[in-house]
């Protein structure tokens, strides 16, 4: 499973923040944004509980992370 996670992030904290995603186990890709959010993260696990689990151990809890909106990605055929 899939999920794109969009973070807002306090003011002089981006690059610090995106480093740190980029070390996290189970997000493939990190990237900072432009527009109403500060940074991107692509997050692959098993299931969703996996996700949530990455999400309030890994990268809420991350010295400048503010605010994060999580976006199940859907597999098509």
């Amino acid at each position: 499973m899939k999920a794109y996670v969009l973070i807002t992030i306090r003011t002089g904290d981006m690059q610090s923040v995106v480093r740190h995603l980029q070390s996290v186990t189970g997000i493939i890709e990190a990237s900072m944004t432009f527009g109403p959010y500060d940074a991107v993260a692509t997050v692959e696990a098993k299931d969703v509980n996996a996700i949530g689990k990455i999400l309030y151990s890994q990268i809420q809890p991350i010295p400048g992370v503010l605010e994060t909106l999580t976006c199940l990605a859907v597999e098509t055929e």
